[in-house]
């Protein structure tokens, strides 16, 4: 009996994080965990990538009063949210075969709000590590073109995200 055994290569990320938040998160995210994420996530997720030598992502971590400016600056919604996302594949941006061989596929740029984050976990009874965690995935998803102006794809999108966590050993109750 011979058995077939699947090994998927960690894709290449780079991963820029700013926190411009006054908290000093790295004892509840450091920067290489989040590499570790956002590398795993993206592996698990590569049949939905553009083929690339490598990815690049920006990551914010802000306060609300940022993130207020940013949603009503690009959503028409002055108010506080947790996460934004601002998706570079939706400008149909010409990548050649060269360009993709030789530098990162740029994404785009997640921003996430702390003081909603820490808001929301206490109000989920989970760590904060597990809300970042979540609403990171979240923007992830929104990164590559998942959205959910629906309740049917909003289920969908969340069961993603639940399985993205649990690929780097976050069970969610969300």
């Amino acid at each position: 009996m011979s058995s077939q055994t699947q090994v998927q290569t960690q894709l290449q990320i780079e991963l820029f994080v700013e926190n411009s938040y006054d908290l000093n998160l790295t004892n509840q995210v450091s920067e290489d965990r989040w590499h570790i994420w956002f590398s795993q996530w993206l592996t698990l997720l590569a049949v939905e990538l553009p083929r690339a030598l490598s990815y690049e992502i920006g990551l914010q971590l802000t306060n609300n009063a940022q993130i207020q400016e940013l949603n009503a600056q690009y959503r028409q919604k002055d108010q506080p949210t947790d996460v934004l996302a601002f998706a570079a594949l939706e400008n149909n941006f010409p990548y050649t075969e060269e360009m993709l061989a030789s530098q990162p596929l740029y994404l785009g740029d997640i921003v996430i709000s702390i003081d909603t984050a820490i808001s929301q976990a206490e109000e989920r009874e989970h760590s904060l590590t597990t809300e970042l965690a979540w609403l990171s995935a979240h923007g992830l998803l929104h990164l590559l073109g998942w959205d959910h102006p629906d309740e049917k794809s909003l289920i969908e999108m969340l069961n993603k995200q639940s399985m993205l966590l649990k690929s780097v050993g976050i069970v969610s109750n969300i």
